[in-house]
């Protein structure tokens, strides 16, 4: 089981927005601005490579992972958060989404202790990898990619709203199987495959800018639905 928060019911808001993290919010990867933080960016990224060499799986390379943030506390975690190559604007697009009345999560294979922070930042919900702290790493503790479905699938049936109803944006190939259900989708710094398959695609360092492309992809809809609404 990965970490789920509480979903409240949806009382108004006619989109989910739904955004990977590492590539899409984060410029790169937390593994490695976590290690950067602490002084083991050269470490991080060697266990990086070596994973997309194929040399290790994903439970060696948690493992090595949390070997390089033994003993860290929650409040340096905070500052490394803080610290973190962050889009620019991720907190004022969350803002847009909830002065809306919309909703935003977020679903990431990173370790749900890093993700959730960005529930401080406005996100409503966030997912990701049962990774913890000073704990051993177990079979099925990472999020999959075709969790990023069945998760938004779950969300979407709790609150009532159709896959029309959703936007989605990421950058990588964990993405794929989302972006190949959803029909509103918007690519950031993607390449290759993921990039071809989106209905949008943006290059650059600021998310606001993503977002008023998502947006662009449900305007017409969204305009129809709030004329509906009593």
């Amino acid at each position: 089981m990965h970490p789920r928060q509480s979903i409240p019911p949806l009382e108004v808001g006619p989109l989910l927005h739904v955004f990977d993290m590492d590539g899409t919010l984060l410029m790169g990867a937390a593994v490695v601005e976590l290690s950067r933080y602490f002084g083991r960016f050269a470490e991080a990224v060697e266990i990086e490579e070596a994973y997309l060499r194929g040399e290790i799986d994903e439970i060696p390379f948690w493992s090595r992972a949390l070997e390089l943030w033994h003993g860290v506390t929650e409040e340096q975690i905070d500052h490394a958060f803080e610290a973190a190559m962050w889009m620019q604007g991720v907190r004022e697009v969350f803002d847009d989404i909830d002065r809306r009345g919309e909703r935003s999560i977020v679903i990431s294979q990173s370790p749900h202790f890093f993700v959730r922070r960005l529930e401080e930042w406005g996100a409503h919900a966030t997912f990701g990898s049962n990774i913890r702290l000073g704990e051993t790493v177990i079979a099925n503790s990472t999020l999959l990619a075709e969790d990023k479905v069945s998760i938004t699938q779950d969300i979407l049936l709790l609150w009532g709203l159709s896959p029309t109803d959703c936007v989605a944006y990421g950058d990588s190939i964990s993405d794929m199987a989302l972006f190949s259900w959803l029909p509103n989708t918007v690519a950031v710094n993607a390449r290759g495959p993921l990039a071809d398959l989106a209905a949008k695609s943006y290059v650059g360092d600021d998310l606001r800018k993503a977002y008023i492309l998502g947006r662009s992809l449900v305007g017409k809809d969204e305009a129809e639905r709030r004329a509906q609404r009593p």
